[in-house]
């Protein structure tokens, strides 16, 4: 029998495994520490997808660690995170972004940190934020989803858009292995990642990067709950429109994430700033200056 490729670290950074009520989190760290910088320890949340991992974020990561003591986090079923077989909700996602706030402040002597959230991520960190906002300070959200022109999203507190019969369809154990390997094949992935860019121009080693995690024992978990939907927050908009803390957004202009005709519910408050920045739905791949030039202020 063959052994998927080891997967190393997806940034040159310390990381470590912590047992928390979501599962083991794999967790990287670096900056500076406690006081020797004037801004909070800052967060950074991956985006959720067939081969998500905090190589999503590395060009954030290497941006703030000069200035801050920065974290990543990947998410359950993700990276080097535990990817058991179990069920994938925001629930658990949200769980394990609180339990790596709560390391941040123990570690940093703080008592709140900023978050950036990718996409769908971008759910879980408002969660996050309104079930603790006295240690959130201030979120990012890029490309979140959410905001399109479809129906608004107001559904029940902590209920999601999955669907339960299309999650039994795709985990039956006679098709369960063929379904996930097609949408991870390697140029499955390279098609996707061209969508999220808007141009076949994409980062080679977040490609690269992409096809090892996928070939992790346990990979397929986590990815089969988000194509069944139940990693989307059915409550999204609710927990959007009542965050009273800054908010920034970063709208693509190419690809696939380009519809925030809703952020017409939120645009008008003063806690929210949306910025549309050229690229696709991972800019700072792109133009990482053009990208934090706009981001840094919002920090400070």
């Amino acid at each position: 029998m063959s052994h998927p490729p080891t997967l190393p670290p997806a940034v040159p950074a310390d990381m470590r495994l912590h047992d928390t009520p979501a599962g083991r989190v794999a967790v990287y760290r670096a900056g500076p520490e406690g006081g020797a910088s004037t801004l909070p320890p800052l967060l950074l949340v991956h985006s959720v997808n067939a081969a998500g991992s905090v190589a999503e974020v590395a060009p954030l990561f290497q941006h703030h660690r000069g200035t801050r003591a920065v974290y990543a986090l990947d998410l359950p079923g993700f990276g080097h995170s535990e990817r058991s077989d179990r069920a994938y909700t925001p629930r658990l996602m949200t769980d394990a972004l609180h339990a790596v706030v709560d390391l941040m402040c123990r570690e940093q002597g703080v008592t709140a940190v900023d978050v950036l959230g990718v996409s769908l991520a971008g759910e879980f960190v408002a969660r996050a934020q309104r079930e603790a906002p006295q240690k959130l300070r201030r979120i990012a959200l890029v490309s979140p989803t959410g905001f399109s022109r479809a129906r608004r999203r107001y559904g029940p507190p902590g209920s999601t858009l999955g669907q339960p019969w299309l999650h039994r369809l795709l985990t039956r154990p006679f098709w369960s292995d063929g379904i996930y390997n097609t949408l991870t094949r390697p140029g499955v992935i390279r098609y996707f990642l061209q969508r999220t860019w808007g141009s076949k121009h994409i980062d080679e080693a977040l490609w690269r990067y992409a096809v090892l995690t996928t070939r992790q024992p346990g990979a397929k978990h986590a990815p089969l709950y988000f194509v069944s939907a139940f990693l989307f927050s059915a409550d999204i908009n609710t927990l959007y429109e009542a965050l009273d803390c800054p908010v920034w957004v970063s709208m693509a202009t190419r690809g696939d994430f380009t519809d925030y005709q809703g952020k017409s519910t939120v645009e008008a408050r003063a806690n929210w700033r949306f910025h549309a920045i050229e690229g696709g739905a991972l800019p700072y791949f792109e133009d990482l200056a053009a990208f934090t030039t706009q981001l840094d202020p919002f920090w400070a």
